[in-house]
């Protein structure tokens, strides 16, 4: 089981701090570090700059929005980084929501699954530098009756394949990873909920004759290292509550959705009810410790490695660690520790 930091976004306060992570995750061999994109920072400029600042770790987008770029733009930018960086860039990809995609980039949410199918064919075609001419529901390249020539990008990439994820969710969309991607980037990420998970992925994979060897599951799992279990939760609640009970609309809430999927289904309509009625105290504390529990490492470093078996007998390949501890000192002996207890678990 291979490491990796997520970073989160960017220009939240600590942005020093989170260069020194990727700089310490780099040194003592995890494998990738993945930075996100809402509505404020864009991960690819940070990538650029942790690449610059790093020799061996990967640098991955956790996620590329897909209404932010067109396919074409996010080849060209995965085909840079990529060169920038010696062939360490893994592409991530994701729909992000109705909110974020009508409000911020003014494009229209519905069909996500057919857009990504499209978007994410477009990109392999430009990237495998193939002559770039596409007719679908959402994408024609070049557009018709117009001066548009079909062109092929000028960059050669380091690799001939940039490794793709989905970030994804539901049902079908996890199907989609698993047809048409290389690994999986979850959230709230349970081992005992996992086999529903996987079988989803499965179906996907056997659409194009593959199995899941080789195909990288990609958890972000929160970690808090300390003696009292519930005190480690509590830096979580704040997290918890934003994405099951005010990430998305009431009826458009994909992490409320899954949190009913995985048997929460009373506490994540509460959760939600108190979040949207902006009771964000109680939203917090009706987040359920067992959930915490079940989607993070929390408590003493001896009950974090036998956890740590769970993920690696469900399946996960790449475990990536989101660090909620306070000062830098901590969060980097958080990135240490975890690197520790998967070497004496004998998980590396």
């Amino acid at each position: 089981m291979d490491l990796g930091i997520n970073l989160g976004y960017w220009g939240m306060g600590n942005d020093a701090d989170n260069l020194e992570l990727a700089r310490e995750a780099d040194r003592i061999g995890y494998s990738v570090v993945w930075a996100a994109e809402a509505y404020g920072s864009d991960a690819a400029t940070v990538l650029a700059w942790i690449a610059a600042q790093t020799e061996q770790i990967d640098i991955g987008s956790a996620v590329f929005q897909i209404p932010g770029r067109t396919p074409a733009n996010t080849a060209m930018t995965a085909a840079t980084l990529d060169t920038l960086s010696g062939g360490r860039f893994r592409l991530g990809l994701g729909v992000s929501g109705p909110q974020v995609s009508e409000g911020w980039h003014g494009v229209r949410f519905g069909k996500p699954l057919a857009r990504t199918r499209e978007y994410i064919t477009i990109v392999r075609k430009a990237l495998a530098r193939e002559r770039l001419a596409f007719d679908g529901e959402f994408f024609t390249l070049p557009l018709p009756d117009g001066p548009g020539k079909a062109l092929t990008l000028t960059v050669h990439p380091v690799r001939d394949t940039i490794p793709a994820y989905l970030a994804a969710i539901g049902p079908k969309n996890l199907e989609l990873a698993g047809e048409l991607f290389d690994g999986w980037l979850a959230i709230f990420f349970s081992p005992e909920f996992a086999s529903e998970l996987k079988a989803n992925l499965l179906t996907g994979r056997e659409k194009v004759g593959k199995t899941l060897e080789g195909f990288d599951i990609v958890p972000t799992v929160p970690v808090v290292i300390g003696d009292d279990v519930e005190a480690c939760a509590a830096p979580l609640r704040a997290y918890a509550a934003l994405y099951v009970g005010g990430m998305g609309s009431r009826d458009k809430n994909f992490y409320n959705q899954l949190a009913t999927r995985m048997g929460y289904d009373e506490a994540a309509a509460e959760v939600q009810d108190k979040y949207l009625a902006r009771d964000i105290a109680g939203a917090m504390a009706a987040v359920p410790l067992d959930f915490i529990d079940k989607t993070s490492l929390i408590g003493p470093p001896e009950r974090i490695k036998e956890r740590l078996h769970a993920y690696a007998d469900a399946g996960v390949t790449t475990l990536t660690v989101a660090t909620y501890a306070g000062s830098l000192a901590d969060r980097v002996a958080t990135v240490r520790t975890i690197a520790e207890l998967v070497e004496e678990a004998g998980l590396a």
